[in-house]
This record gives structure tokens, sequence and C-alpha cells, in this order.
């Protein structure tokens, strides 16, 4: 296996970017093993299939644990395993580091602990991060180096991309967008190794927020354009510049030194020294000049005075707007919706529903009227089931998105165990009330879809299964 380096303009380890992976999936880490490690010693225990598999640390080693409890790979690697995806039992394994030198090795194992994918000389994990520095890793793709080129395998081994690149890079906080370089020219390929873009730019931008928006190209003679997620041209390569403010219809492009809003047909509609625009809003652009924020319509009318420290619509004709260190909602006729007395004000597209935070981090939520419909510590948004968690003093309430309030029976559906909280302590009821596990605890969470739950007493993390059977050995000690 040859020697890799990874680092930033030194030649010592990226221990940077190393932590940031390793932060990123700690809370992963421990709610897995607070969960789901109480049956590991366990010989009585009726074996079940193992579904998905987690980094476990013990020791100050790294091991592979099952969605059953079971440790699948003893504990005995420097540094946390990368689990691609949790379904399959393919990890990557760094060892053999030298900080000094900035080199390392890597390898690729399977729950038997035994190497694969062994003809490569070296084998990574597809890294991708957004800009609050989220990690992540492109699922079922693999970057393998052979005789000092590049390629893609899929996490059966097969190979989907030719060892014929220089480098292979994803492209910042886009999915199944990966760069791939030769000869100093960049090209773009999907997940699947699909040929998106020919190796021939000098750069390749996001565009949008997120995958399916297009990208932002830029010719060898430093010239920007927009091609869709296809691949096919939006706007040629003729431009100084061209801002990543998405719209479906409408461009931030730079001409002759100068800023200007342009449509699909390239037509100039805004080009006047209106300052810097920040967004394309349904009604127009917002804008900044001198330090202050407003709107400009499409037709060059003022519909908002750049009077705001901050403008940002957030839904159709509605908009953020802050003064004086904080936020209220207004409409784009200037009509207060919501009073400025919030720190942070979003909006959650799919549930419909307005989040205003106070300075304390109190949430209001609102309606699409702007009615406030509930107030406390939001805890979760659950799109996917379709409800609001939300601790009031003590205890938590359970809302849809009618807010309908909830019971907790109606929210997890497959527990037969939920927590309480009685007099200061946790402990477990039925469906029907009654105690099944005593109030002896300082902290619990609910069952997770493994059917373990967390629990905390003097300090220290355990874990209890949906049969109310409580493990004795210590997981995490709290500090």
């Amino acid at each position: 296996m040859s020697k890799g380096k990874r680092y930033d303009g030194e030649t010592k380890l990226n221990l940077k970017k190393v932590f940031a992976v390793i932060i990123a999936f700690v809370v992963i880490i421990m709610a897995i093993i607070m969960l789901v490690k109480v049956l590991t010693k366990a010989k009585n225990t009726k074996s079940i299939d193992i579904v998905n598999y987690f980094a476990l640390y013990n020791e100050q080693k790294w091991g592979i644990l099952g969605s059953n409890g079971e440790i699948v790979v003893e504990p005995m690697y420097q540094e946390m395993p990368i689990v691609i995806d949790s379904s399959k039992d393919v990890f990557l394994i760094t060892y053999d580091i030298n900080e000094e030198e900035g080199t390392y090795k890597t390898k690729a194992i399977n729950k038997n602990n035994e190497e694969i994918f062994t003809n490569y000389d070296k084998i990574e994990a597809l890294e991708n991060y957004d800009e609050s520095e989220n990690v992540w890793y492109e699922e079922d793709v693999l970057k393998v180096q052979k005789d000092g080129k590049w390629g893609l395998i899929d996490l059966n081994g097969k190979q989907i991309a030719e060892t014929i690149y220089d480098n292979i890079e994803t492209l910042k906080g886009f999915k199944k967008s990966i760069i791939v370089e030769q000869d100093g020219q960049k090209g773009l390929i999907n997940d699947k190794g699909v040929k998106i873009l020919d190796t021939k730019y000098k750069d390749i931008l996001q565009y949008g927020e997120e995958y399916g928006k297009g990208y932002i190209t830029v010719d060898q003679e430093g010239k920007y354009g927009i091609v869709n997620f296809l691949g096919n041209t939006v706007l040629e390569n003729k431009y100084e510049k061209i801002e990543n403010i998405y719209s479906e219809k409408y461009y931030v492009v730079t001409q002759n030194g100068k800023q200007v809003l342009i449509d699909e047909d390239e037509n100039t509609l805004l080009d006047d020294d209106i300052g810097k625009i920040t967004q394309i809003a349904n009604s127009g652009v917002v804008f900044e000049k001198d330090n202050k924020f407003g709107l400009m319509g499409f037709d060059k009318t003022t519909l908002i005075e750049p009077t705001y420290d901050n403008l940002k619509e957030i839904n159709k004709d509605v908009f953020v707007a802050t003064k004086d260190t904080l936020s209220g909602i207004i409409d784009k006729e200037q009509n207060e919706k919501l009073t400025f007395s919030y720190k942070n004000i979003y909006y959650d597209k799919k549930a419909g529903i307005y989040i205003a935070d106070d300075e304390q981090y109190n949430s209001s939520l609102l309606d699409s009227n702007f009615e406030v419909k509930a107030q406390g510590i939001l805890s979760e948004i659950n799109t996917d089931d379709g409800y609001l968690k939300i601790k009031v003093g003590e205890d938590y309430k359970f809302y849809n998105f009618k807010f309908e309030e909830k019971n907790i029976q109606d929210i997890y559906m497959q527990n037969t165990i939920f927590a309480k909280k009685q007099d200061g302590k946790y402990g477990f009821v039925d469906s029907k009330q009654n105690k099944v596990v005593d109030f002896i605890y300082d902290d619990a969470t609910e069952l997770n879809k493994y059917g373990f739950a967390a629990v905390k007493k003097d300090g220290l993390w355990g874990a209890i299964d949906s049969k109310r059977k409580s493990s004795n050995r210590t997981i995490i000690q709290i500090r």
C-alpha cells in the first residue's frame, strides 16, 4: 500500500480537516454507543440481522458497531473508520500516520475485518461539506488511485470512472457533483461516473444552494457561463463574472465592470447603479447600497427603500427585515407582519411554518397568517413524519403542522414504552401511562428505531431496550 499525503500548503497532516470530520460524527457516534451497545456481551439474546453499521470508540481505539448492539470490528484503529453507507459493510481505515512527514496509508475492510479492493494503491472517501462545515461523504462511490492516477469505484468494487485523472474532488456543497482534473483542466461527472462536462474548464463552481440547479463554468480565458445539471449550456462563457444568486429565469452577471441583471434571453433588465444585488426575489431584486438594504422591482421601481440593516425574502413577497439588530417580517408594501423583536427568523418550506427566535432562543411558531400558534424551545421539525417537538417548561409537546397537539403515542407509534419525567427524575411508562421503569434517571431519550433508549444517571450514560432491560455497563461519562 503506497503512502499518501493530506496537507494544506505545508508538509504536516491537515489536522483541522481530520478534527472537523471527527466532530461532525461525534454526535452520531455517541448516540449509537448510548443507544445500541447494551446487548454487546449478552449470551442469551436472540440474534437479529445487522442492518446498519456505525463507528465505535472505546478505550481510545476505533472499531465498527452493528445496529443490533454487536461489535462487528473490535476497536483497534487509531483513527475513526469512515462508514460511507451505513447499510453496507465497507469501511475505510486510515493508518500509519506520520504527522511530521504528512503521510498516511488507507485501506478498505469489510465486516470480517478483511481488506478489500486491494488492487489499488490508495482508496479514499469523497468528502464534502457545506458552508457551515457539516461534513458528509458521497454515497456508494469511492476515490481510488493506481499508478499515480485517480478513478472511481462503487461500494461493490465496480469501476465507474477510469483511473486516468490527476485529481478528483467533490464540488463543495453539492451532492452527485464530482470534479475531475486532467492537465490542469477541470471537468464534471456525477456519482455514477457519467460525464456532465468535458475536462476543458479553468474552474467549475456551484450555482444555487443544492444539486439540480446547475453549475457556473469558467473557461480558460476566465469568462463565466452557466450550464444546467445535465451539462447543457444556459449562458455562454462570455461574462466577466456570474454571481451565485439563483433564479429560474434571471441572472446576476458582470459586464464592462458593472453588475447587471439579465433574463433567460440575455436581455438586460437592470443596469443602473443601484448597488450590489444580493437576492433575486419574486417581485424584484434585493440590493445593498451604502450598507443598507432595499427592494427594486424588475421595472426599476423602488419597492422598498434601502433603509434596513438586512433584508431577505423567505417566502413569496415575504421578507425578513432587520433594523437595530432585531428582525421582523414585512411584505413588499412594507406592511409589518411580525414585530421587530426577534433575533432570528426563518421559514420552513416543507412544514409551511415561520419560526422566530428571541435572544434567549425561545421560539414562536407562526402559521401562514403570521399568527403565533405555539411557543417554547423548538427541539425538532420532522418533515418526514409531519410533526413538531417543542419543550415547554420541563415538558415536551408535540404538534402536527396544523398545530394540533398530539400525544406522544401518536408520534412514536412503533414504541411500546415512553420517557416521562416525574419529581425531577425520568422513567418510562406504557401507552396507558402505567409505570414500567422507575423514575430514577437524570435524563432519558425516547426509543430509537432499533428499540433502544439512552438513560443518564450520576453523570454516566447507559441504555435500556424496549423490553425494559437496562445496561449496567458504563457507556459514556459526561463531564
